[in-house]
């Protein structure tokens, strides 16, 4: 399991040392400075404090092409001995998990104690997805012969990687590339691209030239990983607009995609709960990450019947909650991690007060100078047809919507185009499963939201994307199948 806990509190001291002023990118297996730089903000001040290589087209074709060398002599390698390799990586990534941690928090925003937990979920979903077996099929046997299912590596495979959780998001996407025989070039985002270049860099000592690519940049290189004919599948993790996007630049080579994109999740409570049991696991599966995950719930439904108390426990939970500097240890909520996704957070937030009807419980300061902060805030009397509620705030706001009967609620959780994930919240757990079963997503909890498992496939239906990560169904996504009919 790949599980978010919350909140956590880290008990270990952030180094003293400081972080390098720029950092390199790596391709086939040395450490390359471009001619071009471009500044990464900490959101929790502001400014500028590193700057990150900007990669030129060159440099992304030195890659692929130093990529798709290696890449044959990678899958002759038995599937023990590339899981052999990414162990070896993980286990060098966490004996730097400190200076790693600290670097994230930088550049991401994050809590120090949940900056160090990324870094750890990261490296237990190598060790897990480099552990599935993925074997032959036998589709088919008689007299005349034996039809075996098969699968090979693609190839080159290009990662495009989101900055609300940088490093959890591209391990797996290297362990399954990696494991299934491909070798990777892979592009983090503009806003939080060093913590990944720094795993590039750790990679160096561990994994053969070539095996792994690692260049930053902004929306050009993303375009040019997609066009490039040298690469052979997209796996993709963002917002809709860019996943379409994505789609259609990779359509041109008909390269294969995996796309995890935005989610506007639904959680449905029933009218039989307590709300102060479960306020806390609420409250977190919606503010975690200050509200910036992709299947974090969006919009809490609530049964009328206890509305009332259920607002109130969240609002009471909002305004014990410390937002801050991530490197303060008594933070427990970071910044908005950028300027762009902070000002539409703010639309959205002073959109909503303009609302009839809509009270705001807790919340609902917003930063005028400095770091982009936005205090978490409770929503209630919202409805179907506000922003809030149909757009992904993807910030740390939630509206808490009434309904009277179970199949309005399903009706309105379904009103989207959205499908990523959702949840149902019940004394009776038989009678909760019933109706996630509804809930028109690809991942659905009962009592519970967040967190992915790696032996079970993961991603979107409708417009949250195309496709599966993780388990052995993702696994294959990285691979061609291969019929092979031979006499028996």
């Amino acid at each position: 399991m790949n599980a978010v806990t919350f909140p956590q509190v880290a008990t270990e001291p952030i180094p003293t040392e400081n972080i390098p002023a720029s950092f390199t990118q790596t391709i086939n297996g040395h450490s390359i400075a471009s001619e071009k730089s471009f500044g990464v903000v900490n959101p929790a001040t502001g400014e500028v404090f590193a700057y990150s290589p900007d990669a030129s087209k060159e440099e992304l074709d030195l890659a692929v092409s130093a990529a798709r060398q290696a890449q044959t002599k990678w899958a002759r390698h038995s599937p023990q001995e590339r899981r052999d390799f990414i162990l070896a990586y993980a286990q060098a990534i966490r004996e730097e998990r400190a200076s790693l941690a600290k670097l994230l928090t930088l550049e991401q925003g994050k809590p120090w104690a949940k900056a160090l937990d990324e870094i750890d979920r990261a490296t237990r979903a190598m060790d897990l997805l480099s552990s599935i077996s993925i074997e032959p099929e036998l589709l088919h046997e008689d007299a005349t012969g034996r039809t075996e299912l098969h699968y090979r590596p693609l190839g080159v495979m290009g990662a495009i990687t989101p900055w609300n959780v940088p490093i959890v998001l591209a391990a797996p996407k290297i362990t399954q590339a990696l494991y299934t025989g491909n070798t990777v070039v892979l592009k983090p985002s503009p806003y939080t691209p060093l913590t990944t270049l720094e795993i590039g860099r750790i990679s160096r000592a561990i994994l053969p030239p070539g095996v792994l690519n690692i260049l930053a940049g902004g929306n050009d290189l993303g375009q040019w990983i997609c066009e490039h004919p040298g690469i052979a599948k997209i796996s993709f993790t963002g917002s809709v607009a860019t996943g379409k996007k994505v789609s259609a630049t990779a359509a041109a080579t008909l390269k294969r995609v995996t796309l995890e994109l935005g989610g506007n999740d639904a959680a449905i409570v029933l009218d039989d709960v307590n709300p102060e049991e479960i306020a806390d696991r609420l409250f977190w599966a919606a503010f975690h990450n200050s509200g910036q995950i992709c299947m974090a719930i969006k919009r809490l439904y609530v049964h009328e019947s206890i509305y009332e108390a259920m607002c109130q426990a969240l609002a009471e939970r909002a305004q014990t909650v410390k937002v801050g500097n991530g490197l303060d240890p008594d933070t427990m909520l970071g910044p908005v991690q950028n300027k762009m996704q902070f000002e539409i957070v703010r639309s959205i937030l002073e959109d909503t007060r303009q609302q009839p009807g809509v009270r705001i419980l807790a919340g609902g300061e917003v930063a005028d100078h400095g770091g982009y902060f936005i205090q978490p805030t409770i929503v209630a009397g919202a409805s179907e047809g506000m922003r809030i509620v149909d757009e992904e705030p993807f910030g740390p706001i939630l509206p808490v919507l009434s309904y009277r009967d179970i199949d309005e609620a399903v009706e309105r959780a379904n009103r989207t185009h959205f499908g990523l994930g959702g949840s149902v919240w019940s004394s009776d757990p038989h009678r909760a499963k019933q109706i996630a079963s509804r809930l028109e997503a690809g991942t659905v909890w009962v009592n519970h939201h967040l967190g992915t498992d790696m032996f079970a496939p993961f991603g979107g239906a409708k417009q949250s994307g195309v496709g599966r990560e993780y388990s052995v169904l993702g696994l294959k996504s990285y691979m061609e199948p291969q019929v092979i009919k031979a006499p028996v």
